[in-house]
């Protein structure tokens, strides 16, 4: 990875988990690109990955790695193009095992795959653990833990590109550092080094959404026009040695890049801009400036950073039981107090028929799914869809919501047709801290 010259080019191949796959062939074949990165790791993701971890014959890794990797591993090496991925997910041992049988098929026996290991913390969350949003210990959620994971920074990443890795596979690494490992890597940045780690922390940041940065997540017809949204292409990241970025994308690509978009993303999740917490420094953004050069490319500096948290952000999953979901639709005139009446047929049967005692939810899909609890209905609706919600451990209680929703079509109000019902099971995540100090993390090599 490292070869210092004054440019870094980073493409961003995906900004979550089911991402599109030809965006990023694009990059790769087009971008003349030093590195590849996908972000595919939300929190619901890694929870459900360590669900599926304890299902039979089942894998804790993202389910699209496969098809990715038959595609992007020829490519990135014929492009000589290195490929950082948080796709391991809940195991990026079996990932990076997985791609590395990929290469083989591939006929790509001389590539370097590395997995970094160590965010797994479960092992270290104990009953009395304080958990931040709820305000409480783990015990006190009364549910079943299922994993927990440390958000690695940029130093988990940097040894393996610096061994010479041509594809790192991590689990539960902060977006931003993704991004900002290459950046070390190619310019010799140290991890003390606070203000080129807080303008790659920003570039970072920038590019971890992929699309949301060229027009994606952005349109709105008559108020903020994009081109070609169909073929919206994904960013490209010209990163200088200083840390200052360029963000653009491919000229045959549709979307956009101007001020407008890059503002955007800049300000998505951050809760304080003078205090964007990663695990590598806190950076300021307030005082970022952006340069429109035209033509799709956007200049970004003037980030300022300090020294990092002692604490990592750990991400806790619970067992969240099972999610009961059912719909049924109500058209024409009179279409929402029919709607109206059925939810509350329902709340009746579930309350003093069945006894539920469980969270749950009803909504008016298209008169106040959204805005239920502020009292905004659409009284001028002719189409709604009525939804009830409900989670619980007991199966059985699941089952009588879709029991009794699918019983509206002969026994609720008029006109009630087009029911869906299902149980899936569902996770829960809170967020927790722990020492820096706790969290050790290796990288292990695999030959393809």
């Amino acid at each position: 990875m490292p070869n210092h010259t004054d440019i870094l080019r980073i493409g961003t191949g995906a900004g979550f988990s089911s991402d599109r796959l030809d965006p990023a062939m694009e990059l790769v074949e087009h971008g003349s690109l030093d590195a590849i990165i996908f972000e595919c790791l939300g929190e619901r993701t890694l929870a459900f990955a360590h669900r599926d971890m304890q299902l039979a014959n089942g894998t804790g890794y993202n389910p699209l790695l496969v098809k990715r990797m038959n595609h992007l591993l020829p490519l990135c090496s014929h492009h000589n193009t290195c490929l950082i991925t948080n796709m391991g997910a809940a195991d990026p041992l079996a990932a990076a095992v997985r791609t590395s049988e990929i290469a083989a098929q591939c006929q790509l026996g001389h590539l370097n795959i590395a997995a970094v290991l160590g965010d797994d913390v479960t092992h270290l969350i104990t009953p009395d653990v304080e958990l931040i949003e709820p305000e409480c210990t783990v015990a006190q959620i009364g549910r079943p833990m299922i994993g927990a994971n440390a958000y690695l920074g940029s130093q988990s990443i940097t040894p393996a590109l610096m061994r010479g890795a041509d594809v790192v596979i991590t689990g539960r690494v902060a977006d931003p550092s993704l991004f900002l490992a290459p950046m070390q890597a190619h310019f010799g940045w140290t991890h003390h080094d606070w203000q080129q780690l807080a303008n790659g922390t920003v570039a970072g940041h920038l590019m971890e959404c992929a699309a949301q940065v060229t027009g994606g997540y952005f349109a709105d017809p008559g108020f903020k026009e994009v081109d070609q949204l169909a073929r919206v292409g994904f960013p490209i990241a010209e990163i200088s040695r200083d840390g200052s970025v360029v963000i653009t994308k491919l000229p045959t690509t549709g979307g956009r890049v101007d001020s407008q978009t890059v503002k955007e993303q800049l300000y998505y999740e951050v809760h304080d801009p003078s205090a964007y917490i990663t695990p590598d420094v806190i950076a300021d953004f307030s005082m970022v400036e952006l340069n429109d050069q035209g033509d799709n490319r956007v200049m970004v500096c003037g980030a300022k950073g300090r020294a990092r948290t002692e604490t990592l952000k750990v991400t806790v999953a619970f067992d969240g039981g099972h999610l009961a979901e059912a719909e049924v639709s109500y058209a024409g005139p009179g279409a929402l107090n029919r709607a109206q009446l059925a939810g509350e047929v329902i709340n009746q049967r579930l309350d003093k028929v069945h006894g539920s005692v469980n969270e749950r939810r009803i909504d008016l899909i298209g008169a106040a799914s959204l805005h239920a609890s502020a009292g905004k209905f659409s009284p001028d609706s002719k189409d709604i869809r009525l939804r009830c919600a409900l989670r619980t451990p007991d199966p059985e209680e699941a089952a009588n919501v879709l029991w009794e929703m699918e019983a509206l079509l002969c026994c609720g109000p008029a006109g009630g047709a087009g029911y869906r019902g299902h149980i899936t099971p569902s996770v829960l995540t809170y967020s927790a801290l722990l020492e820096r100090d706790r969290i050790k993390t290796t990288v292990e090599f695999i030959q393809a």
